[in-house]
């Protein structure tokens, strides 16, 4: 079985558990094909979406510094889990590529057609940067990523993409992190700060319904993948945060009573009128949470990088011994 058919017979599988659920729920990393990539960028372009902006800034003011950190006789593989479009790392690259610093880039993703039009991007404007990209989901990724220990490696994980997990999920993602990495490894992590609750329920329910597309992304893919007959109007986007939890909350609302029909599963699924698919959680932190976090993980935090707005951190990670 190729890796393309493995990807499709998960989706198949976590679309019938979840549909046959109560409440259901999609879970978001499937909205990401060709027409999700790019509703995502148009999503990061957006002035409500803070999140891309706060963190661009960032790894801009702090470049030299990341880059004086991993600079060493032996070189570092330098492996970004959920690259997306690079846009952000670029900035990092440029900054390598100008201190002519010996690195591989490795960017991961869970959509190739990510990962290629990332790699050709790169390629036209650093033909000699060495980039390996691989697609893949996190947790089956990483089990690979432990073949790169020859020398340093430095992990990132930008854009709050940890948020998109429960705790005890997160707390087991960096517990993987945490046992493919060495002494000399570092994790360089994007975590979405807590603050006014009004400027992270507008980052996610823009008024020109660019999220709401995206999030329906999901349903046209299912249409399309699995001969399914979504009439994909009738389902509208919501957006709740809770303050006191720290945690955004996307659903997929259905504004009529309607029965679907997946015939590649096969499966019917009935909706009642304002019935819900939950499709994805953005949790919002603080340092207490995210030190946390870390103890539960065995890492601990080096450094702590922040926007001038103090609307986003990254948090730089050692293995604690």
């Amino acid at each position: 079985m190729t890796k393309k058919e493995s990807f499709q017979q998960e989706f198949e599988q976590h679309v019938k558990e979840g549909l046959s659920k109560f409440p259901k729920f999609l879970s978001s990393k499937y909205i990401y094909d060709d027409r999700g990539d790019k509703l995502f960028q148009q999503i990061m372009a957006l002035p409500e979406y803070y999140l891309t902006t706060a963190e661009f800034n960032i790894i801009n003011q702090y470049k030299s510094d990341l880059r004086s950190l991993f600079e060493n006789d032996k070189g570092f593989d330098l492996i970004e889990l959920g690259a997306g479009d690079g846009k952000k790392t670029k900035v990092f690259l440029e900054e390598l590529d100008h201190h002519k610093s010996n690195f591989t880039y490795i960017p991961i993703d869970i959509s190739q057609h990510a990962i290629d039009e990332l790699s050709s991007s790169i390629k036209k404007v650093w033909p000699k940067m060495d980039v390996q990209g691989e697609q893949g989901t996190y947790f089956k990724v990483l089990k690979q990523l432990a073949k790169y220990n020859k020398r340093p490696k430095m992990i990132m994980v930008l854009g709050s993409n940890i948020g998109n997990l429960a705790h005890a999920e997160a707390i087991d993602f960096l517990k993987q992190i945490q046992k493919i990495m060495s002494s000399e490894d570092r994790l360089f992590m994007g975590f979405d700060q807590k603050k006014d609750p009004l400027t992270i329920q507008t980052a996610y329910a823009d008024t020109t319904g660019v999220t709401q597309e995206f999030n329906r992304n999901l349903l046209h893919r299912v249409n399309r993948e699995m001969n399914a007959d979504f009439d994909v109007s009738t389902f509208e986007h919501w957006e709740a945060y809770d303050p006191e939890s720290g945690t955004a909350k996307s659903y997929l609302l259905a504004t009529k009573k309607c029965e679907v029909n997946i015939k590649k599963l096969p499966l019917k699924v009935s909706f009642n009128k304002w019935e819900t698919i939950h499709t994805e959680i953005s949790q919002k932190y603080d340092d207490h949470m995210v030190e946390w976090l870390a103890k539960e993980s065995g890492l601990q935090i080096s450094q702590i990088f922040e926007d001038q707005k103090k609307l986003f951190k990254d948090y730089l990670f050692k293995k604690k011994i």
